[in-house]
């Protein structure tokens, strides 16, 4: 028996609002595109069930099938700016809280003659 992971059972609140966002988006293009479960599981290659349940927001659903559909709707270049690392501003504080406040003073060179 293969052990679920608790994220997918019971995922924090947050994740659970930002997947059930996405499948509601994600259903919104498919019917402005006037296209059918079927056609989007067609073309990504996947089960007209599992094309619902993304619509859905369900957890267990491979986040490659969430990016095969931003493709077929002409969206995945959205897809290339989750996570993106400039607009991470935490990490940046951190990291700027890291690094050194001045640069290393070489005794070896100095301008007195």
């Amino acid at each position: 028996m293969t052990r679920r992971s608790t994220v997918t059972m019971a995922p924090p609140y947050a994740v659970e609002q930002s997947l059930t966002t996405l499948g509601a988006n994600l259903r919104t293009a498919r019917i402005r595109r006037n296209m059918t479960l079927q056609e989007v599981a067609d073309k990504i290659g996947a089960d007209r069930h599992v094309v619902s349940a993304a619509e859905k927001g369900k957890a267990s659903t491979s986040i490659a099938v969430y990016a095969a559909m931003l493709w077929v709707f002409g969206l995945v270049d959205q897809f290339f700016h989750v996570g993106d690392p400039e607009t991470d501003q935490e990490g940046k504080s951190l990291e700027s809280a890291r690094s050194p406040k001045r640069a290393r003073q070489d005794s070896a060179l100095n301008d007195n003659f």
